[in-house]
């Protein structure tokens, strides 16, 4: 049964990869996902992969101190999913795009770091709860991952600025949905910057939290900068 659904989710991590892909939402060679298998261990995209054009016999497979077992050489990336693997116990998998519209957001000056974009719809808060943005690193520095152990695992959305957005889920599907969505909220944002549109307020956050059972990090509400 194992040896099927590793070989079901080699199968997905290519679907949802090349999906993402050819709707211009990671381009070229950026971009990787991992999923966490049930020994421990977990499959990722190999380095210089586009997701477009993925192999499942050749995905990276990893034990669980992250060694590769078989398959080509991991993304650079591993740090990144490592530490939400260790700080978030529910994900069972991680997608790390190059998303215009989350990229553009993760280099506006105005951003809160403990909340990069407000509540502007309801399935941004179901899917993505709140956004942490992590500050610039290069990418495959290993101290991307101390930054994201700070953060201990309240935020399954994060930004890294000036890089992309990298989100968790309890599955594969949750996780790419949440990315996407994260992106589509991200372009609201600069559609609306400047616009002073509602946001849902407080009030219809708690509904939301309450009838969905979320569970967002304790933060006080997005005040947005004059421009």
């Amino acid at each position: 049964m194992a040896a099927m659904s590793e070989t079901k989710l080699r199968e997905d991590i290519c679907r949802f990869g090349r999906s993402l892909f050819e709707r211009g939402l990671t381009p070229g060679s950026s971009g990787n996902i991992s999923v966490r298998l049930d020994d421990g261990g977990w499959l990722v995209t190999p380095t210089n992969a586009s997701l477009g054009f993925l192999d499942p016999a050749r995905m990276s497979r990893l034990d669980a101190d992250g060694r590769l077992v078989s398959g080509d050489a991991p993304t650079k990336e591993v740090p990144l999913h490592t530490a939400l693997y260790q700080t978030r116990g529910a994900a069972r998998a991680v997608v790390h795009l190059h998303s215009t519209h989350s990229v553009a957001l993760s280099m506006l000056p105005e951003i809160d770091p403990r909340a990069a974009l407000p509540p502007m719809t309801a399935y941004y808060v179901m899917k993505c709860g709140q956004t942490a943005l992590v500050p610039y690193y290069r990418p495959g520095d290993p101290a991307v991952a101390d930054a994201i152990k700070g953060l201990a695992g309240r935020y399954s959305s994060l930004l890294l600025a000036n890089h992309g957005p990298v989100v968790s889920g309890d599955t594969l599907e949750a996780a790419v949905f949440a990315t996407e969505e994260l992106e589509e909220t991200a372009r609201l944002y600069l559609l609306l910057r400047g616009l002073n549109p509602r946001y849902l307020s407080p009030q219809q956050v708690a509904d939301l939290t309450k009838v969905f059972g979320l569970t967002l990090p304790e933060h006080s509400p997005h005040k947005p900068t004059s421009s």
